[in-house]
């Protein structure tokens, strides 16, 4: 195993879970600023189906796109520290 993807897991795992926060807290930022209060969660009874489905598509695009900007973010650090990209 490279020693670049050894190094890789323990950084990889810290910013999978500093990223997974961040997303979250993004999310709960775009829904207010849509105006639309706290977000919902799909087992309350008196919001829609649309907007339940809306929600978890934004909320899933948001944490897609800071997921991957994360792990980009830590693989091109760890290339830089080792020389070598973790594969």
């Amino acid at each position: 195993m490279k020693a670049s993807k050894v190094a890789y897991k323990p950084v990889g795992l810290a910013l999978g879970a500093g990223a997974g926060f961040l997303a979250g807290a993004l999310f709960k930022q775009v829904w207010k600023l849509a105006g639309q209060g706290d977000a919902p969660n799909a087992a309350d009874e008196e919001r829609k189906w649309r907007e339940i489905l809306v929600a978890a598509a934004i909320q899933g695009a948001i944490f897609a796109l800071v997921k991957a900007a994360v792990e980009r973010s830590g693989a091109v650090a760890v290339r830089r520290v080792c020389g070598t990209w973790p594969a």
